[in-house]
This record gives C-alpha cells, sequence and structure tokens, in this order.
C-alpha cells in the first residue's frame, strides 16, 4: 500500500506501507510500480462504488499483461501491471481530460495485452458525488453524502 503520510486505523493488519515519493503525479504512480516485485493493481481512491467483482478480473494476469479502468471523465480508475514499468506512466499527462486515452495508449504501444474494465465516475465534483451515490446507495460513501446533503438542505 503505497500512502502519503502515515495510515490510520482503518488499515488492517498484513499490509505493507511504502511512502510515496515523486513529484507529479504521474511520478508518484511510477514510482508505486517501481516498488512492486510482482503484479500490481493501482486503484483510484475517488471510486467508492467498486466491488470486488468489479475488480476481480485485473486480480488474474494469465491473458492480460495489463488492465484499464477507464473513468467517465476521461482518466482512469484502474491499472493492473503484470511487471512493473514505470516508464508507462512517466510522462502521461494526469488530471486532464486525455490522461487515460495517452495512458491506454501507451499500454497498447508497449504491445501489452490489455483487458479493459468497466467504464466508471470517478468524484470530482458534487455532482459525481451525487451521481455515485445513486449507484452503490446501500454502500458507505451514500450514508455519508445523504447525511451531508441532508445538513445542507437545512441549513438553506
Amino acid at each position: 500500500l503505497v500512502l502519503d503520510g502515515a495510515p490510520g486505523p482503518w488499515l488492517p493488519p498484513g499490509f505493507e506501507v511504502v511512502p510515496q515519493r515523486g513529484r507529479g503525479l504521474d511520478e508518484r504512480l511510477a514510482a508505486a510500480f517501481a516498488d512492486c516485485a510482482g503484479p500490481a493493481l493501482l486503484i483510484g481512491m475517488d471510486t467508492p462504488q467498486v466491488t470486488p467483482g468489479i475488480l476481480a478480473p485485473a486480480l488474474v494476469f494469465d491473458t492480460c499483461d495489463a488492465w484499464f479502468g477507464p473513468a467517465a471523465d476521461g482518466g482512469f480508475w484502474a491499472l493492473g501491471l503484470a511487471a512493473a514499468d514505470p516508464a508507462l506512466l512517466l510522462g502521461v499527462p494526469m488530471s486532464v481530460p486525455e490522461t487515460g486515452a495517452v495512458q491506454h495508449g501507451r499500454l497498447r504501444a508497449a504491445g501489452l495485452r490489455t483487458g479493459l474494465l468497466p467504464l466508471l465516475r470517478d468524484v470530482d465534483t458534487a455532482a459525481d458525488a451525487a451521481e455515485v451515490a445513486a449507484l452503490a446507495p446501500a454502500g458507505r460513501f451514500a450514508a455519508l453524502h445523504r447525511r451531508l446533503s441532508a445538513r445542507t438542505a437545512v441549513a438553506r
């Protein structure tokens, strides 16, 4: 688990924690993959609707060298690599509408057999939060969204 800062009490035992390094997001992601000795899966923290079922294919590298999860805003929410290659991430423009296309293109240009995960919406805005909460209404994210939305409505 690669973190910027110390883990909180939410982290169960058994995880190795490695500090983030690098300046830009592409450098931090590349360094995280470089620190992995075997297959690795990166998942965005802003996709609370992800379930084990959605992630399950990305944990198997029998027929794929890479897994790519595109985000609705043009980015990506997941990237899995059977063998870490930091060069696949370095220089990819982050947080712009073409991030996902550039990253997916890098995987294809490297000749990697790439499996596609479902297109998901990540949470960058209040509208994103409302839509994602509606997609997974029984989850903790949706419950928190309902509480915060009720507070905002009362405050008006």
